[in-house]
């Protein structure tokens, strides 16, 4: 079973690995995800990840709560994003989701929460 601090450690530190074989280890090619109200396919995450890729030098997931039962999944994480120009943006997140009989990410509902940074980085989460 991947863990969302690994997945995300992955695909914001991992950059010597292709994108798509980090989103395979730890998404099902089904994946869907809903960040503050919307939607996204495994297509258009990948765009966002790929973008976070390109402004991020390094991310660090520090998780408050998690909780497995079965394939349901509850996280709570902070996460420090440091960009390629040197600030940071914090932000808090809430999550709920799916697992897949294989243990990846088959769907996911967060709720993001800025603690820290330029007002220009409040939707980083959601950035493509």
């Amino acid at each position: 079973m991947t863990t969302l601090a690994l997945a995300l450690s992955d695909l914001l530190n991992d950059h010597q690995t292709a994108l798509d074989e980090l989103l395979d280890r730890h998404f099902n090619a089904d994946y869907r995800q809903r960040t503050n109200g919307d939607w996204s396919t495994r297509e258009q995450f990948a765009e966002h990840i790929a973008h976070l890729r390109a402004i991020t030098s390094a991310a660090e997931v520090k998780v408050l709560d998690e909780l497995t039962d079965g394939s349901h999944y509850a996280e709570r994480h902070r996460v420090v994003v440091t960009k390629r120009d040197r600030t940071t943006v914090e932000q808090e997140v809430y999550v709920f989701a799916q697992l897949d009989s294989d243990g990846k990410f088959l769907s996911l509902e967060e709720v993001t929460l800025m603690v820290e940074g330029a007002e220009q980085d409040r939707n980083i989460g959601s950035a493509r």
